[in-house]
């Protein structure tokens, strides 16, 4: 199961952070690390921090873009250190690596994503994720450091993991991948632009809204294809139209 958890750094600056990650990903037991525009990397640094974990470095993915990053992934997890105006349902750190365990049982993909060391996560950025977690702190001195807060949900992912008798889900229909969700995030708006309730010139937080109740959704893959076949419909009514009135002739 372990082998299905991915750990995504964002942006980091500092290589320190990236080699200090790898060292506590392999602690615990996880070997996929992505990393999505590094400042510096690979780096003399990051190889010295990794302490014994060079190798995950070698066999990190460096992705141009978050969306890259999460392909094949049926869950996201965002981490953040504050609460967002609109956001996704908020967990506990220990809520979210229990709920990724269960996922990951089902033998899918799921991916855990830090922000910058600075700002942390973008809202585009989170917009890509289903769930945000926190890791409880001192709110009197709240920060974490990006690899601190990687070596705690690997250590919560790795006891989720092994001491819950976790059940596979009933349904063993697949959820739906981030690439499938998000291509039907893009027709979707493609839809209600054509339809015209949604204005490109002034989009509001429509769609940031609107893909956070599908979040909640746990969309699974055969789910994705209907909706999509709705849409499809809602774009062109009149070819299914005609072809029904051909199938009756």
């Amino acid at each position: 199961m372990l082998n299905q958890f991915r750990i995504i750094l964002c942006q980091t600056s500092h290589p320190g952070n990236i080699g200090s990650a790898a060292r506590a990903m392999k602690t615990m037991g996880l070997n996929q690390l992505y990393l999505v525009q590094p400042k510096h990397f690979p780096d003399t640094e990051a190889n010295a921090l990794a302490c014994g974990a060079v190798d995950l470095l070698e066999n990190a993915v460096v992705c141009e873009t978050l969306e890259d990053a999460l392909k094949g992934c049926a869950l996201a997890i965002g981490m953040s250190a504050r609460k967002r105006q609109i956001s996704h349902e908020l967990i506990s750190a220990r809520t979210a690596a229990i709920r990724a365990a269960e996922i990951s049982a089902n033998q899918q993909q799921v991916a855990l994503v830090f922000g910058t060391e600075m700002s942390g996560l973008s809202n585009r950025e989170l917009d890509l994720c289903q769930l945000l977690a926190m890791i409880p702190t001192n709110p009197d001195f709240s920060s974490l450091n990006v690899a601190a807060a990687v070596q705690v949900m690997c250590y919560e992912l790795r006891m989720a993991s092994s001491e819950s008798k976790l059940v596979e889900s009933e349904s063993k229909t697949p959820l739906a991948t981030s690439d499938d969700v998000e291509g039907f995030y893009q027709h979707l708006e493609e839809t209600l632009i054509k339809i015209g309730f949604l204005n490109p010139q002034e989009p509001k937080k429509l769609m940031p809204r609107v893909r956070r109740i599908y979040a909640r959704a746990r969309l699974e893959k055969e789910e994705v294809n209907i909706l999509r076949g709705i849409l499809k419909l809602t774009q062109h009514p009149k070819n299914y139209h005609q072809k029904n009135d051909g199938d009756k002739e």
